[in-house]
């Protein structure tokens, strides 16, 4: 299964999202992002491959351009059914092209298109979470998980 909604990143790139294999596994475990985002997410996307492994919640997914791994994102169905957007890193290298907000559009899309809510959390002192969120359509719930904002895509967004 590929998910691919025909967004391109700022290089032209198509981005799509594939299933974490035997093939990529470990390209999308070294997806380090820059050190200056450490307070937000993992060094490596490595740990997020072990919650999915662990969890029967999450599934990883393999964030591609074109044919290259760039980027990893995790999605899971909450008690109540909505689905969850949760795990994104971009590589560092790869930052600053529109990579990160491709992903969450292809997969947001997708997972709206199953008809559930979509929802996820950030950090509001994240402040490229809290610029990217809401102009992808993403607005506040009102509700927190633990210390993050959880937001969700309104309507017709993504």
């Amino acid at each position: 299964m590929v998910i691919d909604s025909g967004i391109t990143d700022r290089r032209g790139r198509r981005i799509t999202l594939r299933p974490v294999d035997d093939d990529n596994w470990r390209a999308v475990a070294d997806v380090a992002p820059r050190d200056d985002q450490r307070d937000w997410v993992p060094a490596l996307a490595a740990r997020y491959l072990l919650l999915t492994e662990r969890s029967e919640v999450w599934t990883s997914l393999a964030g591609y351009a074109d044919e290259t791994v760039v980027g990893h994102v995790m999605w899971g169905v909450d008690e109540d059914d909505s689905r969850w957007i949760g795990g994104m890193l971009v590589d560092a290298a790869e930052q600053g092209h529109g990579v990160g907000r491709a992903i969450v559009r292809t997969l947001a899309g997708w997972l709206a298109a199953q008809g559930h809510p979509v929802r996820l959390s950030y950090h509001p002192r994240n402040a490229a979470a809290a610029r990217l969120y809401p102009s992808l359509g993403f607005t506040p719930t009102g509700a927190w998980e633990d210390d993050e904002v959880v937001v969700e895509l309104a309507t017709g967004g993504s």
